[in-house]
């Protein structure tokens, strides 16, 4: 038998990485192969993990973040999958390896942050980290359709010409909100390849990731080369909804068409590490729902 070791930053060792897939699909249900297969995989995922006879016993992964915040580009690690195979557990492993994620990183950006499920906010008080509030947004009221007839319609999933054209304007994607990540592709893939929520406005060169629930449609994420200002996105959406919010914080110059209410996070909540992030709250700020590891 040989003994437990950490490793990390190896999704593109195929063994490693089909551990890993192993671990995710029987705590979470899915697994990172098509996303690493299909090119997604941008460099920015990092696991750490502890490893025993070729097993993935436990797994706490950092992401690299760069965000644009009202102006200022940020550094953030945001500290995601956290898991330890049901027969591992009780061992202080998943702790070990979130204390050496926030030791590896602390001085090397300016805040560590995590989402944690309901039954393990503890678990995080108890390293240190502090709970955090932010705010999500809904518009007030309707904006008036635009005089072009245009209107945001469903992508064609099988178009490898508008895949391919998503995918270059994730890269360079213009700035849409008050807390925009700007290295997104490797997320906003890994929750749109599918492109089953992605809409397109050709008049404006716009895609739009939108999802109806109960009568709430949530514009989760704005993609084009250039800024468009809000009133024009939204004049474009044609759903039938009783009420529309934002899975992002506006700019400043659209924040006029949202009202704001604090949001703990429903089944989540926000966890921080770092003075730095204090200012989510004080700022009236919202992780970006397609950020989220």
């Amino acid at each position: 038998m040989t003994q437990m070791e950490l490793v990390h930053d190896y999704m593109r060792d195929s063994r490693l990485r089909h551990g890993l897939n192993t671990l995710a699909q029987q705590i979470y249900g899915f697994d990172f192969e098509a996303w690493v297969q299909d090119g997604y995989f941008a460099g920015d995922y990092i696991p750490y993990s502890f490893v025993e006879d070729g097993k993935i016993l436990s797994n706490a992964s950092a992401n690299r973040m760069r965000f644009m915040q009202n102006g200022a580009e940020k550094h953030y690690i945001q500290i995601g999958t956290v898991m330890t195979s049901e027969s591992y557990r009780h061992q202080g492993l998943a702790r070990k390896l979130v204390e050496h994620i926030i030791e590896t990183y602390e001085n090397q950006c300016d805040g560590i942050y995590l989402f944690s499920n309901l039954d393990a906010l503890d678990f995080y008080r108890k390293i240190g980290f502090q709970e955090g509030l932010q705010y999500q947004y809904a518009l007030k009221e309707p904006v008036e359709g635009s005089s072009s007839s245009s209107r945001f319609q469903p992508v064609d999933r099988q178009d490898q010409q508008v895949r391919q054209k998503y995918m270059d304007a994730v890269r360079s994607c213009a700035v849409h909100g008050s807390l925009e990540q700007l290295n997104k592709f490797g997320l906003q893939m890994f929750y749109t390849s599918q492109l089953s929520n992605v809409y397109y406005a050709d008049d404006i060169d716009c895609f739009a990731v939108m999802e109806l629930s109960e009568g709430t449609l949530t514009l989760q994420s704005i993609v084009s080369r250039e800024h468009i200002p809000m009133q024009e996105i939204i004049a474009r959406i044609s759903q039938s909804r009783s009420r529309l919010t934002l899975g992002f914080s506006p700019c400043a110059g659209d924040a006029a068409l949202f009202e704001a209410s604090a949001f703990d996070g429903g089944d989540v909540r926000l966890f921080y590490w770092g003075k730095e992030l204090e200012r989510i709250e004080k700022e009236r700020l919202f992780f970006p729902l397609l950020s989220h590891a």
